[in-house]
Order: C-alpha cells, then sequence, then structure tokens
C-alpha cells in the first residue's frame, strides 16, 4: 500500500524475537547483547547505536544489502562469513524479523528447529 507506515524496530523488538526462538538464551558479550543457541551467536544487538549484526549467508547478505543498502551493509569483523550489520531505524520490520529467523534456523540444532511453532515456521523465507 503507498504511502504505509510500518512499525519501528526497536532493540527490544529484535530481543523479543531472538527469545521467543526454541533453544535460545541472551548473553553480555563485547559490551553488546548476543543471542546464542547454546555457544553459537546468531544475533548480536549494539542498542546505544540502533543496529545488530545478524549471522547469513554470504549469497543473503549480497542480495540484502544490494536489495536496502540504507538499511543492510556488511558487518565488521565478521562480515567474512555473510554476517550482516542492519540499521533497525530503517529496517522493514516483517524483513528484518525473517532475517533474524533465518539466523536462528542456521544456528540451531534439528532438534530445536523441529520445535519451532508453526506460527514461526511460516515466516521463515523459503529455501
Amino acid at each position: 500500500m503507498c504511502g504505509e507506515v510500518l512499525p519501528v524496530v526497536t532493540s527490544g523488538t529484535v530481543r523479543g524475537w531472538a527469545l521467543e526462538l526454541p533453544g535460545t538464551h541472551e548473553e553480555e558479550t563485547w559490551g553488546a547483547a548476543t543471542f546464542r543457541v547454546g555457544a553459537k551467536i546468531f544475533v548480536i544487538l549494539r542498542e546505544d547505536d540502533g543496529e545488530a549484526s545478524i549471522k547469513a549467508s554470504r549469497a543473503d547478505q549480497a542480495e540484502l544489502v544490494a536489495g536496502d543498502g540504507q538499511t543492510y551493509g556488511i558487518a565488521s569483523h565478521v562480515g567474512r562469513f555473510g554476517w550482516v550489520r542492519a540499521r533497525l531505524a530503517t529496517a522493514d520490520p516483517v524483513e528484518l524479523r525473517s532475517v533474524v529467523l533465518e539466523a536462528w534456523r542456521r544456528t540451531a540444532p534439528k532438534r530445536l528447529q523441529l520445535a519451532l511453532p508453526d506460527d514461526l515456521r511460516a515466516l521463515l523465507p523459503r529455501r
């Protein structure tokens, strides 16, 4: 719809999305909130900067950056592995939630993936 105003994504929004996923916990590392499955990080939330670094494939990284360079960029330090930096204030909430879900799926073991509720499974990008 033309002129539609999307809700603004906040650090609290991203935190809620991450913590609702099976097996996820929050741990502070490097002065930032990290969201993990076991010891594996899939989101790093820099609340003071209004940004998140999110695990992605290199192909997804390239697509996100090319599609919305104002919102997505190559994450520092881990960008060479496909991670993206997302500017929360300009992110489309539907797309960003899908990116977070896919990051979790890339990280979570199969047993946790099978525990994902159907309403969240429907939001995952098709592979």
